[in-house]
Formats: C-alpha cells, sequence, structure tokens
C-alpha cells in the first residue's frame, strides 16, 4: 500500500470529512476521493461509505487508519534516527502558543533555537476554547494548550501531551483595595466582589464556579476581557478583581496587587501537544526540550505573587 494513501486515510480519520482532509494536503476534494478509491483496491475491501453528503470510515477503514498512525510514527522515527547520527535536527516546526505563554515564554525560546543552524520555527497564536486544542495538532507540530488540573480534553485521542508549567492563577486588585494587606484571600472574601470574567467556554470559569459555590452565593461579573492587558487596565481602574496567571502575565502595573487564594484550587496546568507520529522528528524534540528548560526558569523566576511588577503585560487571559 502506498504511505501517502494511507496518510490520507489517517486525515479522514482525524478531519472527518473529504473536504477537510483537501484543504489540509492541498489538493482538490476529487483528487482525495480518487487516492481513497486506490486504497481500497488495495486493501480490498470497503475503507469508506457514504453518510450523508460525506464519506466516513467503516471498520476495517478505522483499522487501518490505526496502521497508518504506527506506520507514520515507524516512518519518522527513522528520519529522526538519521537526524540524530548527523546531529542536525534541521527542518521547519510549525508551532501555535496562546498569548500569554506567547508573549512571556516564546521570545527566549526562540532565542535559544536560533543556534541551531537549519531549525526553523514558525509560531502564531490563537485563543481557542478548551475542547478545541487537541484538533488543532492535525495544523500545527506543536500545540500550547492550558486546561485546569483534573481536565484532560485530549485524553483518549493518542497525542502526546509535554507538561511544561502547572501555574498558580492569583486574585488581581487595584492596590487600594480592602484586601490588598492581606497575605492571602478567601473565596468567602471574594463573592460580594465584581468580577472580571473570561468568555464563556475559558477554563477560568471553572474556578469562578468554585469561588461561587464555597462562598454560597453567585457573583457579579461585569466584563468579560480575553486580552489580559484590558482587564489588568480595568483592574488598576478600579472596575472589578480577575484572576491573574502568576507565571506568564509578565509584569503587570504598579497599581495592581496579586494575592493567591485559598479554599479553592486555583492553577492551571500548560503542555505541549503533539502528535505522536510528529513527536519523534529530533526538530520536534529539540524545539520540546527547549521549552520544557524556559518554562521551568519562568516558574522560578515568578514562584510567589508579589506586588506590582513593573509596566503593563501584553497577552491574553486565556
Amino acid at each position: 500500500m502506498d504511505v501517502r494513501r494511507l496518510d490520507l486515510l489517517r486525515e479522514l480519520a482525524e478531519r472527518g470529512s473529504v473536504t477537510a482532509v483537501a484543504e489540509a494536503t492541498g489538493r482538490t476534494p476529487s483528487a482525495v476521493s480518487q487516492q481513497l478509491k486506490v486504497l481500497e483496491r488495495e486493501a480490498g475491501m470497503p475503507l469508506t461509505e457514504r453518510s450523508g453528503r460525506g464519506l466516513v470510515l467503516t471498520s476495517a477503514g478505522h483499522a487501518l487508519a490505526r496502521s497508518a498512525a504506527d506506520v507514520a510514527i515507524a516512518l519518522e522515527r527513522a528520519s529522526a534516527l538519521w537526524d540524530e547520527f548527523r546531529n542536525h535536527p534541521s527542518g521547519e516546526v510549525t508551532l501555535l502558543t496562546f498569548p500569554t505563554v506567547g508573549a512571556t515564554l516564546l521570545p527566549s525560546v526562540l532565542s535559544d533555537l536560533s543556534q541551531v543552524a537549519g531549525l526553523v520555527v514558525r509560531c502564531t497564536d490563537l485563543d481557542p476554547e478548551l475542547a478545541e486544542f487537541p484538533d488543532l495538532t492535525s495544523d500545527y507540530d506543536i500545540v500550547l494548550a492550558h486546561t485546569m488540573p483534573g481536565v484532560l480534553p485530549w485524553g483518549g485521542r493518542g497525542l502526546k501531551a509535554v507538561p511544561l508549567l502547572t501555574e498558580p492563577l492569583d486574585i488581581g486588585l487595584p492596590a487600594d483595595h480592602r484586601l490588598a494587606s492581606r497575605s492571602h484571600v478567601t473565596p468567602a472574601d471574594l463573592v460580594d466582589e465584581t468580577w472580571l470574567g473570561v468568555p464563556p467556554g475559558f477554563p477560568f470559569e471553572r474556578i469562578l464556579h468554585a469561588i461561587e459555590q464555597e462562598g454560597g452565593k453567585r457573583v457579579q461579573v461585569s466584563q468579560r476581557f480575553s486580552d489580559m492587558r484590558i482587564m489588568e487596565a480595568f483592574i488598576e481602574a478600579g472596575l472589578g478583581i480577575a484572576f491573574v496567571p502568576r507565571f506568564t502575565s509578565g509584569t503587570v502595573p504598579s497599581g495592581i496587587v496579586l494575592k493567591p487564594i485559598r479554599g479553592v484550587a486555583s492553577a492551571r496546568q500548560i503542555v505541549a501537544l503533539v502528535r505522536p507520529d510528529v513527536a519523534e522528528r529530533l526538530a520536534v524534540r529539540t524545539v520540546l526540550d527547549v521549552l520544557v528548560a524556559r518554562a521551568s526558569r519562568l516558574e522560578q523566576a515568578y514562584g510567589h505573587p508579589s506586588r506590582g511588577r513593573g509596566a503593563p503585560a501584553t497577552g491574553s487571559a486565556a
């Protein structure tokens, strides 16, 4: 069987439609369908069947698609071994980040990687909802994702998840706030405050619900933002309080203090998601190693909440 046709079958299993496969691989839908028909003849049994106006995999198609993933892993492993033999992690690696991590972590990562001849890292940013992160690994080699501890939307997807940070989410307060002198705050302290929230579906919303449960009443959310720069401007102006990531928000305005919260779990996990075949590439492994190292340095630098740390941060609340 032709490896390229097997890869198209795997793409169909992951993307769900011939049209999506065609867009991702630079083919026309008819060309994809023709290649799948050839693969069916080679396999000697139906691999797809009609469902409405589209195609879905048969049980045999699903089985072969899983085998196609194994083939892709083996090919990438062989290529990686050759790169290791040459000691040359060359090639292009595409990386998707969400804004806060992109602003605070990636500049140092790319600076380190600029010393690796022949390695090119292409980065872009997006602020997806939690459930969308796994799907993005079909289009990017590395996807930086975040979730609440114990919530794994990529579970069962066969993806490799490389842990980078477990990041506390502190409470950002105006410097003259009644709670600003406290060493920490509790849900009971916060339920009567005006809150600045995140868009529905973003992970921070879960912690706000936990605060409501522990505090015994619903909180008032006056505004919702995904951009941390806007969020911090509103906090500093006394228009509300909000969650502020301790490590990846960068520097915060001098008019804001950060306080840890006790009584609810307030943290998020940041990971790098990679498809298992892509994870075999030496270039990708090299980028992942630097991400892990730089994330560790970031955690050491901002391990404890502090009063205003200087200039406003840039990035997203998610």
